[in-house]
């Protein structure tokens, strides 16, 4: 079992917009209920992550932070045991994020992952 500090150095971070947008522009994505994941391929073999939540969805700051707490957190603990390697994954929050129960927003991660072929255990697309 890995710490958190070992799996914030597993998975990296997107922080520039221009990532966010090539995310949205030329990835695919899956919408659950509890938020939105886009994925597209990157040239390196480390996976990367970004967050993403607007004011549309809350306008309150606190409830904002709370939804990118839950969803960092969600990120660290599934993306670098279960999603494939070399690819950026966006999760965009919705207002359903905040009240979702954590383990059902883990069960939504890796559902998005199986429905967009990318778990590490998926066999490679043709």
């Amino acid at each position: 079992m890995h710490t958190t500090r070992e799996k914030m150095t597993m998975i990296g971070r997107l922080q520039k917009r221009p990532e966010f947008l090539r995310a949205a522009k030329e990835g695919k994505y899956w919408v659950s209920t509890g938020f939105i994941l886009q994925a597209v391929p990157n040239n390196s073999k480390q996976s990367r992550f970004g967050l993403t939540i607007t004011k549309k969805v809350y306008k309150q700051a606190v409830k904002r932070n709370r939804i990118r707490r839950r969803m960092r957190s969600l990120a660290y603990d599934i993306l670098p045991s279960a999603a494939k390697d070399g690819y950026d994954y966006v999760l965009i929050g919705k207002a359903a994020t905040l009240e979702r129960p954590y383990k059902d927003l883990t069960n939504d991660l890796t559902w998005c992952l199986k429905k967009m072929n990318l778990r590490k255990d998926d066999p490679p697309q043709q």
